[in-house]
């Protein structure tokens, strides 16, 4: 019983929350407005499997974990920072 309680409480909840992260994760595409983890904003100009390329500035690219990636600008967070 106490592990039952125990899955609903702690477990189903982190795994929804995941399944979330890893839905937004697979749906960002080139042109999406993004914020990082770390409180960066920019522009995707290029998406690779592990990795995406952030246009921050006029001619100022960098290259990021995918998971990095926080969520849209002007949302709500998907991921919290410190966590991927």
């Amino acid at each position: 019983m106490i592990l039952a309680i125990f899955y609903f409480i702690i477990l189903m909840p982190m795994r929804r929350r995941q399944k979330k992260v890893d839905e937004f994760q697979r749906s960002l595409k080139v042109g999406d407005r993004v914020v990082t983890t770390s409180g960066i904003y920019g522009q995707i100009t290029k998406l690779e499997e592990r990795s995406v390329h952030i246009q921050i500035a006029d001619k100022v690219r960098i290259e990021i974990a995918r998971v990095a990636i926080g969520g849209y600008q002007g949302q709500e967070p998907v991921v919290e920072a410190g966590r991927s």
